[in-house]
């Protein structure tokens, strides 16, 4: 055998062996080309930045001025001066007494714009809130139009926010591509843009749910943060709507699994297993305990002192549903708005699908109206989204936080007693706009630029319908002018026209005798409109223009079906009124 070789001395002082070092270049040759790489990089990111930003605002300044035109030109429907006239009172009067079926923080937001307007209030006013609104908008001595847009503009803001919670929750789920279609989506269609322009509820709770699944989405990451501020958004939902309280049991399990995601560890140990699910279940609770005192905030804020009597109005709930309203650990103005809210449910009410007038509720008349008034292209994007969510395997972890809360909502309001518009449904909108981000990491060539034009047939059919976003239906069933054939309420005529109205009458009908039948919530006779009611004169004196509210022709019968059958239509106003002349 021969010996081994001895190794060299390091010349350091070291005792271990030396590796030969092959040549390189020098150290300060390097460090000028990766500063100067650096910098290209920042560079061209910054430069994709500013198109991608000019593309947000581009959309939702279109939304924006759809929204403001919107909330100038049309006169108030039938539920917003309710909501003014009670936000007023909070405002002069700090009482809960008007409008407990609803939580007041949506009239709140309403009552942040109305603060500027100096409005008057006759604080010995003792009607109904109906009457109040009435009151307040015609009879105290307000602009009723400026009032409005007062009154209006801070849920249009709150809408805008809401878009760019659309745009941030798709980005985290599928990237800058998938924000942009979801946020292009949301800023097209147009039910979030007609109920976001009023001064209404359905819009401020829909999107405060869609920022407490957002936020539970992030939580998966970092809990500590984003866990209470999204029980802070379910409990600005809560107290905005009741109808948003069904989502509750979804809420804790999203947080229950957020958490558990944030703080998973490997290994079989059941102590820490059995820890880390008790942690959760903690987390989950305090989630929950933040949306209560949301709730209870929002009443707080109202009145410090939580004055409530409650009226004969307040029914006596049987069953299930008064126990639900007794148990909750809200306060009981609260509690006596859902007693209310119930007792609603027990009414029984006319609803109109397709040209059929019908009493009750449909199970899918709400489907049937979205299928009616969502713009096609956004559907078609819809289904895929949705699809996509459950075929690509990193898109799966989101199904509770997407489409599990549409979902949910949906099938309870489908339930409900009331089939009055899709404002009742006004969250699918926002939840699948996300959804439909997710068509974006599909591995198709073809799937940018199919894209591209389904977001592209959604904006021409968005742009087509302005400024009556109200009234819209899709192509597939003759757009807007043809949506009273189909669906009432809320879906068409609100009340909205009466303004447009009157400068029709003034500007091709002057001086002509006039009859009108109008369901609304405005004064004619304040838009200098001199009608006559025809249903309170005799058939043979009902002669020359009789304007009937689209609503009130769906429901027409006795009389007024009789004065139609024997009149013939010549005109409209907004989609929403339609003319007629009888001889």
């Amino acid at each position: 055998m021969s010996a081994p070789r001895a190794v060299p001395a390091d010349p350091a002082g070291g005792g271990g062996p030396t590796a030969p070092h092959p040549p390189g270049p020098p150290a300060t040759a390097e460090r000028p080309d990766r500063r100067r790489k650096l910098l290209r990089y920042v560079r061209s990111a910054r430069r994709r930045r500013w198109p991608y930003a000019l593309a947000v605002l581009a959309l939702l300044a279109q939304m924006a001025v759809a929204m403001v035109t919107a909330a100038v030109e049309q006169t108030p429907t039938i539920d917003e001066p309710v909501y003014v006239g009670t936000a007023e009172v909070y405002l002069k009067e700090r009482s809960l007494r008007y409008n407990p079926e609803h939580p007041p923080l949506g009239k709140l937001v309403v009552a942040a714009g109305l603060v500027f307007t100096d409005a008057h209030l006759d604080r010995g006013f003792t009607g109904s809130q109906k009457a109040l609104g009435r009151h307040v908008l015609y009879e105290a001595g307000n602009d009723p139009g400026r009032l409005m847009l007062a009154a209006r503009l801070p849920v249009i803001v709150l809408t805008l926010l809401f878009g760019l919670v659309v745009l941030a929750f798709a980005r985290d789920l599928t990237g800058p591509a998938g924000g942009l279609v979801a946020l292009a989506l949301y800023a097209f269609s147009p039910d979030v843009i007609a109920n976001g322009s009023l001064a209404t509820l359905d819009v401020p709770a829909a999107g405060f749910l869609l920022t407490c699944a957002w936020l539970l989405w992030r939580a998966r990451e970092h809990p500590r943060l984003h866990l209470p501020l999204a029980g802070a958004a379910f409990g600005a939902a809560a107290a905005t709507k009741m109808s948003v309280l069904p989502l509750f049991p979804v809420l804790f399990l999203s947080a229950l699994l957020s958490h558990l995601h944030a703080r998973r560890t490997p290994g079989p140990d059941l102590r820490a297993r059995a820890r880390l699910l008790l942690h959760a279940a903690v987390a989950a609770v305090g989630t929950a305990l933040v949306a209560v005192a949301v709730v209870w905030a929002a009443y707080l804020v109202v009145d410090p002192r939580l004055r409530w009597a409650a009226d004969a109005n307040v029914p006596d709930i049987p069953g299930m549903r008064g126990r639900v309203a007794a148990w909750l650990p809200f306060p009981e103005a609260y509690r006596d708005g859902m007693r209310i809210q119930f007792g609603f449910e027990y009414d029984v009410w006319q609803g109109f699908l397709f040209g059929r007038l019908y009493e009750g509720s449909l199970w899918y008349y709400l489907p049937a109206a979205l299928l009616v008034k969502t713009p096609l292209g956004a559907l078609v994007l819809w289904g895929a989204g949705a699809a996509a969510l459950l075929a690509v395997r990193r898109l799966r972890p989101a199904l509770p936080y997407v489409l599990l809360p549409a979902a949910v909502l949906l099938a309870v309001s489908m339930n409900g007693a009331r089939d009055l518009g899709v404002r009742y449904a006004v969250f699918m909108p926002m939840f699948l706009a996300v959804a439909a981000a997710a068509v974006t990491l599909l591995r198709r060539r073809a799937v940018p630029w199919a894209t591209a034009a389904l977001v592209c047939f959604v904006a021409v059919s968005s742009l087509r319908t302005y400024p009556y976003y109200l009234p819209y239906s899709n192509e597939a069933f003759g757009g807007p002018s043809r949506t009273h054939l189909r669906l009432h309420d809320s879906n068409v005529d609100w009340g909205q026209d009466l303004g447009r109205l009157a400068d029709h009458l003034h500007r091709h009908h002057s001086g002509e005798r006039a009859w009108l039948v109008y369901k609304g919530a405005g004064v004619p006779a304040h838009y200098r409109i001199d009608a006559s009611d025809p249903l309170k004169a005799p058939l043979g004196e009902v002669h020359g223009l009789l304007v009937v509210s689209d609503s009130a022709v769906a429901k027409a019968d006795g009389r007024l079906a009789a004065l139609l059958a024997t009149s013939t239509p010549v005109d409209e106003v907004g989609h929403s009124i339609t003319l007629y002349r009888r001889r």
